[in-house]
């Protein structure tokens, strides 16, 4: 069941002060297999703890890197469209100006539903153009952390 577009319209998903807790929860338990575009092999970092505490909670994450072949014992793929069968979420760990290549590539490649951006990290005009692709757009938030303020751990 997908999530209607006067949803997401109504709920326009832009930024933490307009993101219902419900659709937060909704995508959290809906969708299962992450793409995560700029996952990290650095241990040390976000891109790569985020991701890892998915992995714990039952989710498929498919690293997204064109610098690494592994990262948390699954094969990277260096682009969207190079990932093996279907995603539904593209949880962005890229600079802000990166996102609209992103989006582009997500549009392009068609097989995504929700575009996620860590926190700090937003652009509102690639935000506005995954929207009226139908992509539900959630932006500057922690996946992890709403996971965990919305789920438990």
């Amino acid at each position: 069941m997908a999530l209607s577009a006067t949803r997401v319209k109504a709920e326009r998903a832009f930024d933490g002060s307009m993101t219902d807790d419900s659709l937060l929860r909704d995508i959290l338990t809906r969708y299962h297999r992450i793409a995560v575009v700029g996952m990290s092999k650095n241990p040390e970092k976000e891109a790569h703890t985020v991701p890892e505490y998915l992995i714990e909670q039952g989710y498929e994450v498919i690293p997204v890197n064109p610098t690494a072949t592994e990262i948390l014992g699954r094969i990277a793929f260096p682009t969207l469209s190079a990932v093996l069968g279907g995603y539904d979420i593209i949880d962005v760990f890229r600079p802000s100006a990166d996102v609209p290549a992103v989006v582009d590539e997500a549009i392009q490649d068609a097989r995504g539903r929700v575009i996620w951006t860590q926190l700090g990290i937003r652009n509102e005009e690639a935000a506005r153009s995954a929207e009226a692709a139908g992509f539900t757009v959630i932006q500057s938030r922690c996946m992890r952390t709403e996971h965990l303020r919305l789920l438990g751990p």
